[in-house]
Parts: C-alpha cells; structure tokens; sequence
C-alpha cells in the first residue's frame, strides 16, 4: 500500500517525523496481515509462536505509550483516559472470529479497506493534535486506488493545501516515489467518456451525443509543477518531476500535445501502472528529504486532543497564579 502523508489540510503524523513513520507503517502492516492470514486459516486459533514473540516484543515497547479508547458504535474511537505519547502509533486490526472470508483475496480486501481506514487515522491526527475529517474520504474510490493498489515505496499527498505567500493554494494529487516525483491531474466522469485537448481554458468532453466543457487539467498540472518543483530545487533535491493527465476510464485526444507531460488515458494507464508497481526500491534518502521539504510547506489546520487542552489550560493558570504573587 502506498502511504498517505499528507490529506487536505489535515494534522499528519508523517509532519511530526518522517523519517519514523514511513518503516514503522511497512512493519506493522507486514506484522498484522501475518497474524489475520494465520488466524484465518487456522479458523480463528490462536497466534503462531512467532507471532506471539513478535506481539510481545512490540508490547514491551508500545505499552508505556498506550492510551485507554472505548468504541463508539459506529466504530470510531474515543478517549476516555490520559493519553500518552504514541496512542496509536501501533496498527492494531480486529477480525471477527465468525466472519467466514471464502477465500484469500476476500479476506486481503477485508485487510486492505481495514488499513486504508487506520492510513486516513494517521493522516489527521498525531500524539497531541487531531483535524476533523470529511466523511467522504472513508468512501473516495480515487484515494482508496492511490492507496491499495500502488506499493509502499510510494508517499502519497492527496489534495494539499499549500502555504504560499501567506495564502492558501490546493493541489491535486502528488506521488513521491524512489525515482521522481509525480503531479497529477485526473480526468474522470462517465465510462468511455472522450476528452479533446487544446491550449485553450477549456477542454471539450464528448460522451455518447453530449457534448459539454470541462476546465483545461493543464492549468492546475502547470501550477503544481512550479511549486514543487520550487521547493525541491531551493532545498538542492534531484529528483526528476513529472506531470500527467489521468483518465482510467476515458480517453484523451490531444493532436498537438505540449511536450513534458504524459496522457494516461484508458489506453495507456494498465501499462502506466504496472510500471510504478514493479518498482521494489527500498524507501530512498533523497525521496524522504523531499517528501519532508514538501511537507514544510503545507498548511494544517487541528486542534489539540482533550487532554492536551486541560494541561495547557493547567500552564496557563499556574502562569497567571505566578505572575499574580
């Protein structure tokens, strides 16, 4: 799975330390799918012996971290306790002992959608700071194809809002990977829907005898290009950017197409994709630095967890009682 470091204008554990999290979350990823396969084909038994060292193990260091959460019923978490540092920094999955998955891609789905939610967890919220997350993200077929289907190699912003000169700028979709940089504009309504390019501010979108406009995915494509492009260069990062069009399920006819930026329509996507997936460079140094340079430009909007609150709250009035005397 790729990684998502970054959603909206949402808090990000990766903010906090990226050179932590990206081999913590291949870790725990790889630590909870062996336990939910052994536990599945062992028809909801016990752990392996492996398993049960590697539990312990983590336990032994996670404990002193752990905060109290009780569920709601709608599944969400809710702190009931004194957090501690790290609350939920461990991927901890539950699989439902009588949950019969028929086969092993059913229950790879049921572990996929299960850690797609923990990413979007990760993705706004930290030890000490939370961001209130759109609904619809749980539910964004976009995010989760970004998510699920590209390797962990992979560092993901989806829809940043950047902090340029004091105002706020949203770009589209971002992929760092180990060789370069991808910006990305997606062009997507109905199925078999054809796209005809130009220069022009609008593109012309033909589907069935419908014939309408649809903004030019260039502009935003050219916007992202300059300001990553920007960072990267002032912060002495190599890393080729690219740019590209993505249509998974249309098609782009662009006659007298710019040079420097790549047409991934339906024809052209499966093998688009297969590329980025058959690459198993570890995370690189460089693709960190970047991802981390990228970061620091990028506005968040949060607000302290509870517990936070009352011990600010505590300062601040022994503070007060201190200036007083």
């Amino acid at each position: 799975m790729a990684q998502l470091i970054k959603l909206q204008d949402y808090v990000s554990r990766y903010e906090t330390d990226l050179y932590r999290y990206p081999s913590q979350f291949v870790r725990l990823k790889k630590q909870q799918w062996e336990k939910m396969k052994f536990h599945w084909e062992n028809g909801g038994g016990f752990s392996s012996p492996e398993q049960d060292e590697a539990d312990k193990e983590k336990s032994s260091v996670t404990r002193k971290f752990m905060s109290f959460f009780k569920k709601k019923e709608n599944g969400e978490t809710e702190e009931i306790g004194t957090p501690a540092q790290g609350d939920d920094d461990a991927i901890e999955l539950e699989m439902n002992p009588h949950t019969d998955f028929a086969s092993e891609e059913e229950l790879k789905k049921h572990f996929l959608d299960s850690i797609f939610e923990f990413q979007l967890r990760w993705a706004s919220s930290t030890i000490s700071e939370k961001s209130y997350v759109d609904n619809s993200y749980y539910y964004d077929e976009r995010l989760k194809y970004l998510l699920q289907r590209f390797p962990d190699n992979i560092l993901v912003l989806y829809f940043p809002v950047f902090k340029i000169k004091n105002a706020p700028v949203e770009l589209e979709v971002v992929l760092i990977t180990p060789t370069g940089i991808w910006c990305l504009s997606f062009l997507e309504f109905e199925e078999g829907t054809a796209y005809v390019g130009s220069g022009d501010r609008f593109w012309v979108k033909k589907w069935g005898d419908a014939e309408s406009r649809v903004l030019n995915p260039l502009i935003s494509l050219k916007r992202m290009e300059r300001i990553i492009g920007q960072i990267v260069e002032y912060n002495g990062i190599e890393l080729p950017i690219h740019k590209a069009v993505v249509s998974r399920n249309g098609y782009i006819d662009f006659p007298q197409a710019p040079a420097g930026c790549e047409f991934i329509d339906k024809r052209k996507h499966e093998g688009w994709f297969n590329q980025q997936r058959s690459s198993r460079s570890p995370i690189k140094g460089v693709q960190l630095k970047a991802a981390k340079s990228i970061l620091d430009y990028c506005q968040t909007t949060s607000f302290k967890r509870m517990h936070y609150q009352h011990e600010t709250l505590k300062e601040w009035n022994t503070g007060v009682e201190e200036d007083s005397q």
